[in-house]
């Protein structure tokens, strides 16, 4: 089924990823400065296991919030959506009460926020996206960079399913 919505968002905030090279380039300097200059790092220096730990986990964490993207796929049949490299869900149409494009504000962070009074949030940036009520009363909210283009294509599904 050819997609009519498609979208694939990342962290690609500067000011985010300032953060995160600041916060993992302390491990990498201590590498350098302990394990291949020979000199300690620090005037408590850490062991040398505990620097390679640390250089091995900030790597991780880099990678991490590199690989995390959300994608958000509509058909005709269903909305889905990929909270890589976390969880994907597909909900047909036939289990969905309602869905509309919402201003949903700042909801205490980026990435899936639990416990919001939207539901489950799941968001890379901004504060727009796609409320979903299902049939069995569960809500969650689906962030976009495209509401207008979004908003279009819910409307024409709307259409054709009523």
């Amino acid at each position: 089924m050819k997609p009519l919505f498609q979208e694939s968002q990342r962290f690609n905030q500067w000011w985010l990823w300032l953060i995160i090279f600041f916060a993992c380039s302390f491990p990498f300097i201590g590498f350098v400065q302990q394990i291949i200059l020979g000199k300690p790092f620090g005037n408590n220096p850490m062991s040398n296991n505990g620097l390679i730990i640390s250089l091995v986990f900030s790597i991780a964490i880099m990678a991490l919030f590199y690989a995390i993207q959300l994608k958000t796929e509509i058909t005709d049949e269903a909305i889905s959506f990929r909270f890589v490299p976390f969880m994907k869900r597909t909900y047909p149409f036939n289990e969905i009460e309602s869905y509309e494009v919402i201003h949903y504000g700042f909801v205490g962070g980026w990435g899936i926020r639990f416990g919001t009074k939207y539901g489950t949030v799941y968001n890379i940036k901004g504060t727009k996206g796609l409320f979903v009520k299902l049939k069995n009363g569960k809500t969650f909210i689906i962030g976009t960079q495209k509401p207008q283009e979004l908003e279009n294509i819910i409307k024409n599904i709307s259409n054709a399913h009523s």
